[in-house]
């Protein structure tokens, strides 16, 4: 007896685990076709906790404000926010995928708890100036945007261009098929990866989801050390089984503009990568 019911409780967390894996991949093709603008940054591992909460009965409004304070956090705006709420929400109702989706139909409740959630955590990271990540401890695009502040502050006071004297080194992966948790271990490793070869007082950040960031000079060696970095990079993720075969990185140099105005922006569309 003993047996037969271990077997039936594997093939219960068997079958959660299935249907939780297509709720998931419903809901991202329907937040895809309703404008999501970065795939790669969809999978937050919150999302997993929201398609929990919807299939066993759990606290989905909870789920749902932890979701949407995570996307505050990775510089989603809130109509992104709400139109994912809203490809949730038809996926739930049953409804084609591909059909307009319209924030109208969906429960005022769940709308009412994803706005506040988002708008308290952009407003408490709008104040507090933190530069570092919640959860990962990684340094931040705040702290990014200020060091990129002070170079270009430092170069108009010599009267030289950043663009001659300053690159961004951007780490890249492609985590669409990693789940949960190990995202967010991913970039830990990127990050660990990227101080040790940069260790001579470059600035290295977490831009999102899966993209990291270093702010170094130019050199004569610098194509040498980024590829050391992609091959440090493979191999640390190699190590872990949830993220060897899918995550993949790539390592490129990005030209900084001439203004800082222009930097900034750039910051804002290589986190959103």
């Amino acid at each position: 007896m003993r047996e037969a019911g271990s077997r039936r409780h594997r093939d219960d967390a068997q079958g959660t685990s299935c249907a939780l894996q297509e709720l998931r991949s419903r809901w991202r093709t329907a937040s895809t076709r309703a404008g999501w603008r970065f795939p790669s940054d969809w999978g937050a591992p919150e999302v997993d906790e929201v398609c929990a909460a919807v299939l066993t009965g759990g606290d989905l409004l909870a789920a749902l404000g932890d979701l949407a304070r995570a996307r505050a956090f990775a510089g989603a705006d809130l109509d992104e926010t709400l139109a994912d709420l809203a490809a949730l929400h038809a996926v739930l109702e049953s409804r084609d995928e591909s059909e307009c989706l319209d924030l109208d139909t969906t429960p005022a409740a769940l709308l009412r708890s994803v706005a506040v959630a988002w708008a308290d955590a952009a407003l408490s990271r709008l104040h507090a100036g933190d530069i570092t990540d919640t959860l990962s401890g990684q340094a931040n695009a705040d702290y990014l945007r200020v060091r990129l502040g002070e170079i270009y502050a430092e170069c108009r006071r010599k009267g030289v261009c950043p663009a001659e004297r300053y690159v961004l080194l951007v780490a890249t992966l492609d985590l669409t098929k990693v789940d949960g948790w190990s995202r967010l271990m991913a970039m830990v490793l990127v990050g660990d990866v990227l101080r040790s070869v940069f260790d001579g007082g470059e600035s290295v950040a977490v831009l999102g989801p899966s993209v990291a960031v270093v702010l170094t000079e130019r050199d004569p060696a610098l194509a040498e050390r980024a590829a050391d970095a992609r091959i440090l990079i493979k191999d640390r993720l190699t190590v872990d089984p949830d993220l060897g075969p899918g995550a993949t990185p790539e390592v490129r140099i990005q030209r900084l503009p001439a203004g800082e105005p222009a930097a900034v922006n750039l910051l804002r569309d290589i986190s959103r990568a």
